[in-house]
């Protein structure tokens, strides 16, 4: 049997167990190409938030990290939340603990923490107000001016929304390995080569690479800015998983990636046979301590209220 006739199959085994299930699928822009295709929602971090604090499916399969998985168990818990890799973990959300937050907070108790996403339940439950790639520069600005920021764990979002914002906030040391590593050197390298096209990159990345853009976006700013665009050229400092999406959306157009080997080993550990398995045998499911669940909900609904 051809590759092409066991992933039809796949996709029908999996469409028909989601109807028996009442389940969702939801999906980052950063997953592979397969999962990207069957998902019924597909969209960043904060998208995916909203589609699971709205949805009335009895069962939520997240594909994606974690972090995420668990911020929709947090938002939906009398509905069952499934992670199909348990090994999809997140590189920057391991990067600080709430002991370390508690820590940095003693040191500043007047502070105002905003936590970005990628981080854990035990962190967001130490935090005052969430927030996304796309909509931390709104969280921030809607912080009073007179009172002190402690933004984790992001040092470089962090960064990129002090700049956007002007106001000077204590970073945590934490950051995207995968967006670490997409250097200037390389950037540099595809705008030799492509001199005429747009240039995109997620806040993830270092200052310097960031500076080097014409925009700063989100992985779904991402996906509209393309869209948009007159330019036939866009290269992307982003992980690779989104270009799979900004190809199938705009096929007229050529996805330049800043960085060849930038990709997500997290992100790229479910495939449709651990989908299909989820759904079969109801794996991961996952959930969160109910003091930490309420307090967790506590600074991400408080997010969502502001990106309204």
């Amino acid at each position: 049997m051809s590759t092409l006739a066991t992933e039809e199959r796949l996709v029908a085994r999996i469409h028909r167990l989601k109807e028996d299930r009442q389940a969702v699928i939801l999906a980052h822009n950063y997953q592979v190409g397969e999962i990207q295709d069957v998902a019924d929602f597909l969209g960043d971090s904060l998208e995916l938030s909203q589609k699971a604090a709205l949805t009335d499916a009895k069962v939520i399969v997240f594909c994606g990290v974690h972090f995420m998985a668990e911020t929709a168990a947090i938002l939906c818990p009398d509905q069952t939340v499934l992670l199909p890799d348990l090994s999809a973990g997140c590189g920057m959300s391991d990067m600080i603990s709430a002991k370390e937050l508690r820590a940095l907070k003693a040191e500043h108790p007047d502070a105002v923490v905003v936590c970005y996403v990628n981080s854990s339940a035990e962190v967001k439950a130490e935090s005052d107000i969430c927030c996304t790639s796309s909509n931390a520069v709104n969280v921030v600005r809607s912080i009073p001016e007179d009172r002190e920021i402690i933004f984790v764990p992001d040092q470089y979002l962090g960064d990129y929304v002090t700049r956007q914002t002007g106001r000077k906030m204590i970073l945590f040391n934490g950051y995207c390995p995968t967006h670490f590593r997409i250097m200037t050197s390389d950037l540099q390298a595809a705008k030799a080569e492509h001199p005429d096209a747009l240039v995109l990159a997620h806040p993830e990345c270092t200052p310097e690479v960031s500076a080097m853009a014409d925009q700063v976006l989100s992985t779904s700013g991402i996906c509209l800015e393309s869209q948009k665009s007159e330019k036939t050229e866009v290269i992307v400092a982003s992980e690779l998983g989104i270009l799979h999406r900004l190809q199938k959306e705009n096929p007229e157009k050529e996805f330049i990636p800043a960085c060849k080997w930038c990709d997500c080993a997290h992100m790229k550990v479910n495939n449709l046979e651990k989908l299909l398995w989820s759904l079969e045998e109801m794996q991961y499911p996952i959930e969160v301590e109910p003091l930490i669940r309420e307090r967790a909900k506590n600074a991400i609904d408080r997010m969502l209220e502001i990106s309204k």
